[in-house]
């Protein structure tokens, strides 16, 4: 279930980001007083629909992998922009949600999704 919802959270603010509008999580305004600029919500919006894909597909275990520490990636640098910029500790509310979706959605992956690492 958290998939689902991970899936629904990344899909909608990467929609959001492709389209540049000017509300809502992730939107331009809020990537402008970030300091980034607008160009950047393209690629994320795009990548946030890849990955939203690549873990809601069965199988592709490696590509899962890789969506989940993009994930990752995005969601520290989220919050890091968040902080450093000095914004309110609300606006890191998202952020947090969605890194706990996709803590509780990788840690209950089916064993036959998750990539399987061999030491020797």
């Amino acid at each position: 279930m958290a998939t689902i919802w991970l899936a629904l959270g990344l899909f909608s603010t990467g929609l959001v980001q492709l389209l540049h509008t000017a509300d809502g999580v992730g939107g331009s305004e809020m990537m402008t007083a970030l300091g980034y600029p607008l160009y950047l919500m393209s690629l994320l919006g795009v990548l946030k629909i890849i990955a939203t894909v690549v873990i809601l597909v069965p199988g592709l275990r490696l590509a899962k992998q890789w969506a989940y520490a993009g994930i990752c990636f995005l969601i520290v640098g989220a919050i890091y922009s968040h902080l450093a910029t000095e914004a309110s500790l609300i606006k890191i509310i998202p952020a947090l949600l969605l890194g706990l979706l996709m803590t509780v959605s990788w840690r209950f992956l089916p064993e036959n999704r998750k990539l399987k690492l061999s030491l020797s």
